[in-house]
């Protein structure tokens, strides 16, 4: 249990970066809770709502909306409109912004330089949320002996780490898995695990990923039947504990529904530091995980 320690202290110290500066506005009727991005003579909020990111610039006690709806196929970019009225005053170009966080940021950051000499630029604000999630599946178990190649249920729970600003395309994932036995297999486990994931499809609504996980510490236990020569069947259980490093990676897929999300993963496809049974690996898991 000592070598879980530097993960678990990992784990508290990103989870502290999620207390950040948030504060209710009333924008149109609406009230929202908004990060502030710049602070200034012209402040950018903004937060995600409902998985959709909104953005929200503020100038004395007008707050308005930063919008690009979409019409017949095209982005209308009414956002730009509205910060060449906003910086009539000090005009900033527009041409290239884009209603991403960085972009606005730098666009807000440029027009308070020009309005306030002794403007500072803040630091870029994080995001850090967490997704907690159940799955269910089912396995072979290609990481053990399976003599028979036997399909096994498997179920867990998911908690992922997130961050919507610097690393959208990345996460980590502590998992709780569960193996049951089956009727020709005795084998079960319980498995705490450390997970990295790479998200090389991102949007609002799906997101599709390669898992990697570097760290897992196993409970396991085996019941098998030894016949020795001459001799009657002998009924041996085994049991024991291992944490490793076993490197193994899958594929996985999250689909925006309702307040979460569903998700799909085919799991620990390929092991470099682990040794498989020879046998095609089989792990599906189907799940749902919500924002917390």
């Amino acid at each position: 249990m000592k070598s879980l320690f530097p993960i678990f202290a990992l784990f508290f110290i990103l989870s502290a970066g999620t207390l950040q500066a948030q504060q209710q506005y009333t924008v149109d009727g609406q009230t929202y809770t908004l990060n502030t991005e710049v602070e200034g003579t012209l402040t950018l909020l903004w937060n995600t709502v409902d998985g959709e990111y909104r953005y929200f610039s503020k100038k004395g006690n007008d707050i308005v909306e930063l919008k690009n709806t979409k019409q017949n196929g095209d982005y209308q970019e009414e956002y730009k409109q509205t910060l060449q009225q906003l910086t009539s005053d000090a005009p900033v170009s527009t041409e290239k912004v884009k209603l991403t966080l960085p972009s606005l940021h730098a666009f807000f950051a440029e027009y308070n330089k020009k309005k306030d000499p002794n403007f500072r630029e803040t630091e870029k604000s994080i995001d850090l949320k967490f997704r907690l999630g159940a799955f269910i599946g089912v396995g072979n178990s290609v990481y053990t002996e399976n003599p028979t190649n036997e399909l096994q249920p498997i179920a867990g729970v998911d908690l992922e780490l997130i961050d919507n600003v610097k690393l959208r395309r990345h996460s980590l994932v502590f998992r709780f898995k569960q193996t049951f036995e089956s009727s020709e297999y005795q084998y079960s486990a319980s498995q705490l695990s450390l997970n990295y994931r790479f998200k090389f499809v991102q949007t609002p609504k799906f997101d599709a990923f390669i898992n990697t996980k570097f760290a897992a510490l196993t409970f396991s236990s085996r019941e098998y039947t030894v016949i020795p020569l001459g001799g009657s069947a002998i009924m041996n259980k085994e049991s024991g504990s291992d944490f490793s490093a076993p490197i193994t990676f899958g594929l996985g897929a999250d689909y925006k529904l309702g307040n979460g999300y569903i998700t799909f993963n085919y799991n620990d496809i390929v092991g470099l530091s682990v040794d498989n049974n020879g046998e095609f690996p089989i792990d599906f898991t189907l799940g749902y995980k919500f924002n917390l």
